[in-house]
């Protein structure tokens, strides 16, 4: 029993050793879809990179750029979130054409600061403090506060 006991405790420290994150400066060790977004559509450096592992598997890449904006990749170089600061707006190719329409003509001069894939569609934030959610076609879904 005590055997069974150690090489339990044993195999549980070595799973939880490799599911550690880890960190880089190293702009290689995104995936190629990744790269190429962050290339075409901001102008700031890559200030570092957390890679999140679940049980030693990347399952995530969280990226921050030296002007502050956050961008979160799936393992594959997807993105699924971009947060920028309140005097900057998140650059258009991360909307889809209603969604820009929508809140031009209903938010006025409130800038986007902030866009995530959610299941349901897409999740915006604006310089307002107001939450918007539409549907993975652009929809107009509903606010929130």
């Amino acid at each position: 029993m005590k055997k069974f006991m150690l090489i339990l405790a044993v195999l549980f420290g070595v799973m939880t050793a490799s599911a550690r994150d880890n960190y880089s400066h190293d702009v290689e060790i995104l995936p190629a879809a990744a790269k190429i977004m962050l290339k075409e559509n901001f102008k700031s450096d890559v200030s570092h990179i957390k890679i999140g592992k679940e049980f030693g598997q990347i399952r995530k890449y969280e990226v921050i750029l030296t002007d502050g904006t956050e961008v979160s990749f799936d393992k594959h170089g997807n993105w699924k979130d971009v947060e920028v600061g309140r005097n900057s707006s998140v650059p258009a190719a991360f909307m889809l054409s209603p969604i820009a329409t929508f809140i031009k003509e209903n938010q006025g001069k409130a800038k986007v600061t902030g866009i995530e894939k959610k299941s349901y569609g897409y999740e915006v934030e604006l310089s307002n403090g107001v939450d918007v959610r539409f549907s993975e076609k652009g929809k107009f879904l509903r606010y929130d506060n």
